[in-house]
């Protein structure tokens, strides 16, 4: 697949197929579900991501104090 751009066309019913090379690479699965997001004009199809996913994503990372917003809290 490097190297190779595969394209869609968009169907009247503005459906699009994901290239068998691409399903495969990415080992999707009938009735997955995806995300589709906007980028400068460019359309993005990712995976949804689960809150499980997300454990320990800010691990190593350096808080400071002036990063939160105390007054918000009642």
């Amino acid at each position: 697949m490097e190297g190779t751009r595969p394209t869609v066309k968009v169907s009247s019913k503005f459906q699009i197929t994901i290239p068998k090379e691409i399903r495969e690479a990415l080992e999707l699965k009938p009735g997955e579900n995806l995300k589709i997001y906007l980028h400068d004009k460019s359309i993005g199809i990712g995976r949804q991501n689960s809150i499980k996913d997300l454990k320990g994503i800010a691990k190593g990372m350096i808080w400071k104090e002036e990063y939160r917003d105390r007054n918000d809290r009642f």
